[in-house]
C-alpha cells in the first residue's frame, strides 16, 4: 500500500489555518495575550531592524512559559510596526501534516508564496522547532546559501547544544532563554513593581540597593504566593484575573496543571522525540527521585540504588536530558579555574520550585513543612541566580571543602560574589568566612541571604559577611537578569 502524503491543498489549509493574519492583517488577541514579556518586543526590534547582523533566533526554554505566545506578540509587533502580512508566516512543526513534509520544502513554498528576497525576506515563525527532520542542517542551509528568509524558532530542549547541532550554529543563530517569570517581573505583572538601580555588574547593583523596601509584609505574602504558584503564565494570570483562591486550592491547582503540561508531556513527548528515549517511564521515576534531593548533593550510587540498580552513565545522560529540557540544573564544586572544578557531587536544583512540588505530587506539603518551604526558598534564591548567569554567561557553582559550604557562587570575572541561602539571619557564616580566606577575590563580596536578615554590607560587619534580606536578594538579582537578557538579545554570544 503506497504512503500516504500531503497534496498542496492539504499544505494550503494547513498554511492558512496556521496564519490568520493572512486574511485579517492581525494577530488574533487569543493568541498574542496582551501582557508582554520583554522578549517579544525585543524579538520584534531586532527581526525590524535592518541594519542588525543577519542572524537567526532560537528561542528556548520550558514547556509553559509562554514561548509560542512570545513569537505571537512578536508578530504582532511586527505587523504593527508594518510589515506586510503575506511576508510574516507561522509553521508549527508538530502538525501532523508538515511532519511529514521537509524543512527546506516548507521554508521553499513560503519563500515563493510571499515574493520574499534579500532586501525584504520572508519572516518565519517556526514553532517547536526539533520535531522537524534535519532542522539544524536546514538552518545551516538558509543561512549559508542566503536563503530569502529570517527564522524565529521555539523549542522547549535544548538540542541545539548537542555537539553536531552547536557546530551548525556557530555565527549563524543566537539562544534566547524564556524562563520562568522571575519575582521581579511576577510583581510588575501584578502592579507591585519596585525600581532598582541597575548597575554593571550584580555586586554593583547589591551595592545601589535601598535599605528597606516598601511594605514588606506585602512583599512577603506575594512572595509566599509565587512560591506556590510558580513562575508559569497560565497560573499567574489567574491572580492577574483577580481570581480568589486560598493557599490551599492555589497549590493544589499548580500541581495539578503543571504534573499535565510541565512533567507529563516533556517526559513523554518532548525528550522521546529530541533524544530518542525509548523508557520514558524511568524517567520519570529518576525525576521524582531527583524532587527529593533539592538543594543536596547527588550521589549516584543511592540514586542508583532507588532506580534498581541504573548504571552511573545511564543515570548521567538522564540527568542530563532533564537539564537539557529546563526541568532541573546542575552546579559544580567551584575550585578557583576551570581546571580545578570538580564534576561529581555536584547539586541538584529545579528551574522553578512548583514543578518539583508537581512532580513529587506534595499536596499541601510546603504550606505546613518548614523544612519544605526553606528548600522551595533555597531553591527560588538558586533558580533566580541561574536565570542571571544564563542570560549573563557568567559560570554558577556552590563551593564545598570538606566540612564547610557555600550554596552559591556567582564567578564573575571581576567581582565575583558569594551567597549562603538561610531561613534565619543567625544562621552560621563560617562557610562564606572560609570561602573568602581560601579564595580572596571573594573577600568583601559574601553575603547571607535570609527572609528577615537586616540589609549589612560586608565592609559594615566584623566577619567581613554581609547580610542581605530575601527580597532584596530576589530584587537585585531578578533587575539584574531583565538587563541582561535585553543585552544578550542585542549583543548575542
Amino acid at each position: 500500500m503506497a504512503t500516504w502524503r500531503p497534496g498542496p491543498e492539504d499544505l494550503r489549509r494547513v498554511f492558512a489555518e496556521q496564519n490568520p493574519w493572512h486574511r485579517t492583517g492581525t494577530v488574533p488577541d487569543v493568541l498574542a495575550r496582551p501582557t508582554e514579556r520583554p522578549l517579544a518586543r525585543g524579538l520584534a526590534d531586532r527581526i525590524g531592524d535592518s541594519t542588525a547582523p543577519r542572524r537567526f533566533e532560537l528561542v528556548l526554554g520550558p514547556r509553559r512559559v509562554g514561548k509560542t505566545t512570545t513569537m505571537y506578540q512578536a508578530a504582532r509587533r511586527l505587523l504593527d510596526s508594518g510589515i506586510p502580512p503575506e511576508r510574516l508566516w507561522w509553521l508549527r512543526m508538530d502538525h501532523p501534516l508538515l511532519l511529514r513534509e521537509s524543512l527546506g520544502d516548507l521554508v521553499r513554498q513560503v519563500c515563493d508564496a510571499s515574493g520574499g528576497r534579500a532586501e525584504q525576506p520572508s519572516v518565519v515563525l517556526l514553532d517547536e522547532l526539533v520535531y522537524a527532520r534535519d532542522w539544524d542542517l536546514w538552518l545551516k542551509t538558509f543561512y549559508d546559501d542566503q536563503w530569502p528568509v529570517q527564522v524565529v524558532a521555539t523549542s522547549s530542549a535544548t538540542a541545539v547544544l548537542r555537539d553536531r547541532r552547536q557546530e551548525s550554529g556557530v555565527g549563524r543563530w543566537s539562544e534566547q532563554f524564556l524562563l520562568p517569570y522571575l519575582f521581579t517581573e511576577y510583581l510588575d505583572l501584578v502592579g507591585s513593581a519596585i525600581p532598582c538601580d541597575v548597575g554593571g555588574t550584580l555586586a554593583e547593583t547589591v551595592r545601589k540597593l535601598p535599605p528597606r523596601l516598601p511594605e514588606p509584609e506585602v512583599l512577603a505574602a506575594r512572595r509566599h504566593r509565587f512560591l506556590l504558584l510558580g513562575g508559569f503564565p497560565e497560573l499567574l494570570a489567574q491572580e492577574l484575573a483577580g481570581e480568589q483562591f486560598d493557599d490551599e486550592s492555589r497549590t493544589l491547582l499548580s500541581q495539578q496543571i503543571l504534573r499535565s503540561d510541565a512533567v507529563e508531556r516533556a517526559i513523554y513527548k518532548d525528550l522521546p522525540q529530541s533524544f530518542g528515549i525509548d523508557n520514558p517511564m524511568l524517567l520519570e521515576r529518576l525525576l521524582y527521585v531527583l524532587a527529593g534531593q533539592i538543594g543536596g548533593v547527588l550521589s549516584p550510587t543511592s540514586i542508583g540504588r532507588d532506580l534498581d540498580g541504573m548504571s552511573q552513565p545511564t543515570l548521567d545522560r538522564y540527568t542530563s536530558y532533564l537539564e537539557k529540557t529546563f526541568m532541573i540544573f546542575r552546579l559544580s564544586n567551584y575550585g578557583g579555574s576551570e581546571t580545578q572544578v570538580q564534576r561529581r557531587g555536584r547539586k541538584l536544583y529545579f528551574l522553578d520550585g512548583a514543578v518539583r512540588n508537581a512532580a513529587l505530587q506534595r499536596g499541601l506539603a510546603p504550606l505546613h513543612d518548614p523544612v519544605e518551604t526553606g528548600a522551595l526558598l533555597e531553591n527560588l534564591a538558586a533558580a533566580t541566580l541561574h536565570t542571571l548567569a544564563l542570560h549573563s554567561g557568567i559560570r554558577l557553582y556552590y563551593w564545598r571543602d570538606r566540612t564547610v559550604e557555600v550554596d552559591l557562587v556567582f564567578d564573575h570575572p571581576t567581582e565575583p560574589m558569594a551567597f549562603e541561602i538561610a531561613s534565619s539571619p543567625r544562621h552560621p557564616t563560617t562557610g562564606l568566612r572560609a570561602l573568602a580566606e581560601r579564595f580572596p577575590r571573594f573577600a568583601g563580596r559574601c553575603y547571607l541571604v535570609a527572609p528577615e536578615a537586616p540589609f549589612l554590607h560586608p565592609h559594615a560587619t566584623s566577619s567581613g559577611v554581609g547580610n542581605l534580606p530575601l527580597d532584596q536578594f530576589l530584587l537585585a538579582v531578578g533587575r539584574q537578569a531583565e538587563a541582561a537578557m535585553i543585552r544578550n538579545l542585542w549583543s548575542p554570544r
